[in-house]
């Protein structure tokens, strides 16, 4: 069966929504979000995030059946600048669902980056670009046997995250979230107000406060010793 492309995908979040983004760490979405859009931690970036900017941009999906790659050239032609290559390969790690060429590709197009739930190859290629973030569960040299299956732009799951097209993407050292589109507008304002309370108990601790008093941990209840 042929690729398929589902259209009629929702319209991008507004671009200022999108860069509001950029600062706020994946811990603090996770926990907002009370860990329920949290990937797999087993993906992993292939190089450190700190200094380079975290992995951010809105979700375009493909689904690949085993050892079949269509899909991934599919979701690069749709793809745009700033969106996020999601590739959901069942989290196999037997072949590599994309390498240097595609991501090439995708890279001149401005994608910011991949999330694969499946395996990666040329890493070493991949891992030196300072303005491509690629994210995977496994690595292998081994390539894909077929290029004419899968879906493009239907929800996906990517390390038992769903994920639909659309969505946004944030990406750090510290693993990948996924923020629902609809829920994106009402989330950056308490993100950005805990960033802000996180600075400032960081400060507090550097003055010496104890975090037994700072976080309010009920007193513990000591017992004589034997």
């Amino acid at each position: 069966m042929p690729t398929r492309i589902i259209e009629g995908t929702p319209p991008r979040l507004a671009p200022d929504l999108i860069a509001r983004f950029a600062a706020i760490p994946v811990p603090i979405v996770v926990d907002l979000l009370e860990g329920r859009t949290l990937v797999d931690p087993a993906i992993r970036p292939l190089r450190r995030v700190a200094g380079g900017g975290a992995l951010l941009g809105t979700a375009v999906t493909a689904l690949c059946p085993p050892q079949d790659y269509g899909a991934v050239h599919h979701a690069i032609a749709a793809a745009g600048a700033g969106d996020v290559v999601v590739i959901d390969a069942g989290g196999r790690g037997d072949v590599a669902m994309i390498g240097d060429l595609l991501s090439t590709a995708a890279r001149r197009k401005g994608v910011a980056g991949l999330v694969v739930d499946g395996a990666i190859r040329d890493t070493g290629t991949l891992a030196g670009w300072s303005d491509f973030q690629a994210f995977t569960r496994h690595v292998t040299p081994r390539g894909p046997a077929s290029k004419d299956g899968g879906v493009v732009n239907g929800p996906v799951t990517i390390g038992g995250a769903p994920v639909r097209p659309g969505d946004l993407i944030l990406g750090d050292d510290d693993g990948v979230v996924v923020i629902p589109r609809e829920a994106a507008a009402g989330l950056i304002d308490q993100a950005r107000a805990r960033a802000e309370a996180e600075i400032g108990w960081e400060r507090q601790i550097a003055a010496g406060e104890s975090t037994l008093a700072l976080f309010g941990v009920p007193a513990a209840v000591r017992e004589p010793g034997a």
